[in-house]
């Protein structure tokens, strides 16, 4: 239903994690008989995640761990790692900077030149490890890249931007017709990101193996403050999940969700799941990894963009080891540790074995979810606090 803004315009009321809750079901379920395992094309994955392909979370070496951990690492292929023999002098300012020389420094330091040779050593990097592995390229450098990295031994290209549709309109420059390119294009393709239920489904009609869903809610996405774009992500994967049905009504073809960014604790992902995405993409947590290329600081695509950058270096600590973030043990009671268990305790606990069944969960809005007997704990900030 949509709610008047005023004279002229209207628009629906749209829903955040914190928003809404997961509802028990008439079972329960031993959590060792819960299965979180993830299929996307020929590939299965032990975990429903992809890591998200920005330089302080993924590295050549921490897409290796991710793969070894069950996961899917997807890594910046056009961010330093393509540009510098050794990135970790930049990563290591890039941790350092004032913050208010942070944004002008990181634009500087990715004005350099991608190095297609570079690109291919990160994936040979990856391949030797024996782990799936997967980059990522902004549509305006597909056609220069594709071959390369699909020739250099990569298994999964994301297609990916702050927003990709697939009736890019320009009158300056000859656009990637993405349905072409996926058609002829060897390798499975995920594209996104989107947030609405006519762009997933547009996505969807060009080929692509799995869609991103997320304009904005990424820690260090600033997004929806500098362009005011973006939809709150229960609502855009509940839109999403919803044009997957009616594609794979009228295909008989079924094509992924991936939640993309705004999840933090292992509730957030079990909601993104609840509401019809099949895996989610991480960053942050990923980026507060001991591991983490970062050094305790995160940053997304756009941070660094020439003239108009769209994010910012955030502070994100370190909260352990990869294995600890998601798998565990968590020793901790803030959920941000074993996300995973999490999801697979909240599955068991609502009475689901699996994630196609999980996505049937019942949810309700329920903003008070987070505050409702917590006083305590926020007075003194632990928990939930």
């Amino acid at each position: 239903m949509e709610i008047d803004i005023g004279i002229g315009k209207s628009g629906r009321q749209a829903f955040g994690f914190d928003d809404i809750a997961i509802v028990p079901s008439r079972r329960t379920r031993d959590p060792d008989d819960v299965d979180i395992s993830w299929q996307m094309d020929g590939f299965r994955f032990a975990l429903p995640m992809l890591g998200s392909a920005m330089d302080s979370a993924i590295s050549p070496a921490t897409a290796v761990t991710i793969g070894q951990l069950g996961g899917l690492g997807v890594l910046n292929l056009e961010g330093l790692w393509s540009r510098y023999e050794e990135p970790d002098e930049y990563l290591a300012e890039i941790a350092e900077l004032e913050p208010e020389k942070a944004t002008r420094r990181m634009q500087d330091i990715y004005s350099a030149p991608i190095n297609a040779d570079l690109m291919v050593r990160r994936i040979h990097e990856m391949k030797a490890a024996g782990i799936v592995t997967a980059g990522s390229l902004t549509p305006q450098h597909v056609s220069t890249y594709a071959d390369s990295v699909r020739d250099a031994g990569l298994d999964i290209l994301v297609i990916q931007g702050t927003v990709v549709s697939a009736e890019h309109v320009s009158t300056r420059v000859e656009p990637l017709n993405l349905k072409d390119f996926i058609a002829r294009y060897e390798l499975p393709v995920i594209v996104g990101g989107c947030a609405s239920y006519s762009t997933a489904l547009h996505l969807m009609r060009t080929g692509a193996v799995g869609i991103l869903v997320g304009v904005g809610p990424g820690a260090a996405c600033t997004t929806r403050g500098v362009l005011g774009v973006g939809v709150p992500q229960a609502t855009a994967i509940a839109d999403a999940a919803g044009a997957r049905i009616r594609y794979l009504d009228e295909t008989g073809r079924y094509v992924h969700v991936i939640a993309d960014g705004g999840m933090r604790t292992g509730g957030d992902v079990s909601k993104a799941i609840a509401c019809g995405a099949d895996a989610v993409m991480i960053g942050s947590p990923l980026a507060s990894a001991s591991e983490a290329p970062g050094r305790g600081m995160h940053w997304g695509m756009a941070t660094f963009h020439p003239t108009l950058p769209r994010g910012a270096r955030v502070q994100v600590g370190n909260l352990g080891t990869l294995q600890e973030i998601l798998v565990g043990p968590a020793h901790e009671n803030d959920g941000k540790r074993n996300l995973f268990g999490g999801l697979q305790m909240s599955m068991a606990t609502t009475g689901y074995a699996d994630v196609k069944e999980f996505q049937k969960a019942e949810v309700m809005i329920a903003p008070s979810l987070q505050t409702e007997g917590k006083s305590l704990q926020r007075a003194q900030s632990v928990g939930m606090g």
